[in-house]
């Protein structure tokens, strides 16, 4: 493959051969063509090959006339904050997101601050893939402006979701590790602001990762540890650009990506209680939650996008995905980690509760995931193999195939890059999701060979 993969909200590759430079132009270019007249945020995640990046894009805006507001180093977020705050037109965030250091890419805002809508995206792709190589009008070029202060914003809506005050009399010992990217910049801020002694890991944003990016169980094992030995209340993890938010509790375990929405929403709907939205793969503790509160919760296709433009729909107070994604409307329509730290910490000092005690309340479930490899002329035959294998299940179409029993679920789903379909499976126990998944894996295996 000599092209990056592109999604609807953006695309990301390997610097120096799926993503270069001329690439990242002619994106740009795309991009930039879609967008009303006004000034474009960028920003990056600390990536070492993110300045070069953004020097390039940056340059490829002022060279197609536009102005730029240049914010350097800040979070995903973040950026969405400042396409509102400055009244862009939109904005680009140079990040790889969780996948590798070898990796970088670009996420695109639309002028309402959230991930640019799948309508709109796949317009920029389009252009992208069609269009002539933009040219410079040396008579009409625009100008960049670099922004020195990129968190004050961002910072005050987090802390006008919250009692702060309430939080700052807990004291609370918290570990924060962002890993070098972009999170520690206003995480180090907000959690200062709420009076913890914070224990900061890989703070400085180097983009020389500690461990690998994806904060999952394995790639923070290190991470889990040190809160054990430090004797924290909490432990918060960050992906490169902070969008995402993994929790280790106080005596070291790892709660995971999947608690970490759930523990927010909880929370939120016993104050607030609304219409939810997540996406489909996402933990059936959401649907529990939202019942006992009664509320009404909606699934959407999986991507950020889908599940913003399912929380404008149905004005949901709260919603987000199962990746360690919270959304709360207050702050943004944009996945946000600092919205997760400082609603946990709320409901921590709400409810006078360790976070231990907290998840222990909660409602469980055990998720297996698994892939199997699928040519794809073979995938409607395979979801219709399935369906009828498992016709006891209530059957949804949404994005793939998704079965649902009272206590558990499968979701069987095309890749968009790969000839594969991925298994996510759901029930009360590990051996019961995974054999869903084996079942599963194995009614694919006799249909299409």
């Amino acid at each position: 493959m000599n092209e990056p993969i592109i999604s609807v909200s953006g695309l990301r590759g390997i610097i120096g051969h799926t993503l270069t430079p001329e690439i990242a132009v002619r994106y740009t270019a795309a991009y930039a063509t879609t967008l009303p007249a006004g000034q474009i945020v960028v920003t990056r995640d600390g990536r070492t090959t993110g300045r070069m990046l953004a020097d390039t894009i940056v340059n490829c805006l002022v060279g197609l006339g536009r102005d730029v507001l240049d914010g350097d180093i800040a979070a995903t977020p973040t950026t969405g904050v400042l396409v509102r705050h400055h009244q862009c037109a939109g904005g680009i965030q140079i990040t790889a997101s969780h996948n590798p250091p070898e990796y970088n890419g670009m996420k695109l805002f639309g002028n309402d601050g959230r991930i640019l809508s799948a309508s709109l995206g796949e317009k920029v792709s389009e252009i992208y893939r069609h269009a002539d190589p933009p040219s410079t009008q040396p008579d009409s070029l625009g100008h960049a402006r670099r922004l020195d202060n990129t968190t004050d914003q961002h910072l005050q809506l987090v802390l006008d979701t919250i009692n702060a005050e309430q939080i700052r009399d807990c004291h609370f010992h918290v570990l924060l590790d962002s890993n070098h990217g972009s999170g520690g910049l206003l995480g180090r801020r907000l959690l200062d602001e709420l009076g913890c002694q914070v224990e900061l890991v890989g703070s400085e944003p180097t983009g020389l990762f500690a461990h690998l990016p994806e904060p999952t169980e394995t790639n923070l094992s290190s991470t889990a540890q040190r809160v054990a030995e430090t004797e924290v209340d909490i432990g918060f993890c960050q992906d490169p650009d902070a969008d995402r938010l993994a929790v280790i509790d106080e005596q070291g375990r790892y709660i995971g990506e999947e608690y970490t929405l759930v523990l927010c929403l909880d929370h939120v709907l016993r104050k607030h209680p609304g219409n939810v939205v997540t996406n489909c793969s996402t933990s059936r503790m959401s649907q529990d939650l939202a019942e006992k509160y009664g509320c009404q919760m909606i699934r959407t296709a999986v991507g950020e996008a889908n599940v913003t433009d399912g929380m404008i729909q149905r004005q949901a107070v709260f919603g987000g995905e199962g990746s360690g994604g919270p959304i709360d409307p207050r702050v943004g329509y944009v996945r946000d980690s600092f919205v997760g730290m400082a609603l946990i910490l709320d409901a921590m000092a709400d409810r006078q509760q360790s976070i231990s005690r907290i998840v222990k309340e909660l409602p469980g479930y055990a998720i297996f995931k698994t892939k199997v490899e699928l040519d794809r002329e073979q995938i409607d035959k395979a979801l219709t193999a399935l369906a009828n294998h498992f016709a006891d299940a209530q059957i949804s179409r949404l994005d793939g195939l998704r079965m649902d029993w009272p206590d558990k679920w499968l979701l069987v789903r095309a890749s968009n890059t790969e000839p594969i379909v991925r298994l996510i499976a759901e029930a009360p126990a590990d051996i019961e999701a995974k054999q869903l998944c084996e079942q599963a894996s194995k009614i694919i295996a006799l249909t299409t060979n």
